[in-house]
């Protein structure tokens, strides 16, 4: 089964994503991942994607879907995989489609984890980061022990440059510009199930759960 996550940012898609592959056995697929890998083994793709990802630019679709479709080819992924940060927009959801058409596969389900746009802005407002061990901290949520200090590796902590909440408001209503087309392109296809990610975290882990099953 082959399951994509969707929602904006701060929306909880990664932590559901890891929390469901721990309890249901199908693997959390995210293109950073993906990306790191590959460049990290300097495979093909991988090398052909380093100056993108180095200069902070897009990398172009052929070269993550080709990623992509290596990845969900490996054997732990025999019985489907969870995708996390991918598609982003409906051309990729479109090549997707096709390189999946192509072997005889599918997107099996699409979950789209809504959550509004002032919780959103509460969550990733209040969010910081480890730039040593890549830890994610929040102000109220999951404070460090230590104000400003990774409990992990005792770096100091910072702050996103937009995750600043003036920037935050601006970049949602960009990601839902994105997201609402692809939301339109996979409910033309009747595959979209919504749920209220504004619960606790275990609640929505159970809704998703059912949804996957059904």
């Amino acid at each position: 089964m082959f399951v994509i996550f969707l929602g904006l940012p701060g929306a909880g898609k990664g932590t559901q994503a890891a929390r469901l592959a721990s309890q249901t056995g199908l693997v959390h697929v995210t293109t950073g991942e993906i990306f790191r890998e590959n460049i990290r083994n300097e495979t093909d793709l991988g090398k052909k994607a380093k100056p993108f990802v180095e200069s902070g630019r897009l990398v172009p679709d052929e070269i993550t879907i080709g990623m992509l479709l290596d990845r969900i080819s490996q054997p732990d992924c025999a019985d489907g995989c969870l995708l996390d940060g991918f598609p982003r927009n409906t051309s990729q959801a479109a090549a997707l489609d096709e390189a999946l058409s192509a072997q005889g596969r599918a997107i099996d389900k699409v979950v789209y984890i809504k959550v509004d746009e002032e919780e959103l802005v509460r969550r990733l407002a209040g969010r910081w980061s480890c730039p040593g061990c890549g830890a994610v901290y929040h102000e109220t949520s999951e404070p460090p022990k230590e104000a400003g200090i990774c409990d992990s590796c005792s770096s100091k902590l910072r702050q996103r440059e937009d995750d600043r909440p003036e920037i935050v408001v601006t970049r949602l209503k960009v990601n839902m510009e994105q997201l609402q087309p692809m939301l339109d392109f996979y409910r033309a296809q009747n595959k979209v199930s919504e749920v209220d990610g504004a619960r606790d975290a275990e609640v929505i882990t159970d809704a998703l759960k059912e949804i996957i099953a059904g």
